[in-house]
């Protein structure tokens, strides 16, 4: 029963963390629109990209605490990962100012955030017996 408790806590972790850098994605994408109007946008864009980043490594730290400690499945560790390095890329193509892959790639990690939210924890983007 404690070890259930456990591995759910861990599930619920990873949960949250998908939820925040879903969140922050989707926030990214306002202060894009803002940075088009506002004159505060390019900072609240760069601040946000930070944050951004910051919750794609708290993905993995929470997909990193679900497998090793309690000895659950590695799986969710490889979308968590993919996520960083896209986020990393992400940064790396603002700072650069290329906004042909830029903005393409903020889409892509929105919508595969969202998909990894609604998939249960540990099954991947694409189900096995697909």
């Amino acid at each position: 029963m404690a070890t259930r408790t456990t591995a759910q806590r861990r599930f619920s972790l990873l949960r949250i963390a998908i939820a925040l850098q879903t969140l922050t994605i989707f926030l990214q994408a306002v202060s894009a629109g803002l940075l088009l109007t506002a004159p505060y946008g390019e900072t609240l864009h760069s601040a946000g990209a930070r944050v951004m980043w910051g919750s794609s490594l708290l993905y993995v730290l929470a997909a990193v605490l679900a497998w090793k400690p309690g000895g659950g499945s590695l799986r969710p560790v490889w979308p968590a990962a993919g996520f960083l390095a896209l986020a990393s890329a992400q940064v790396v193509l603002g700072i650069a100012h290329v906004p042909s892959v830029h903005l393409p790639l903020g889409v892509l990690m929105f919508g595969l955030s969202v998909l990894a939210l609604v998939r249960p924890p540990g099954s991947g983007l694409v189900r096995a017996d697909q």
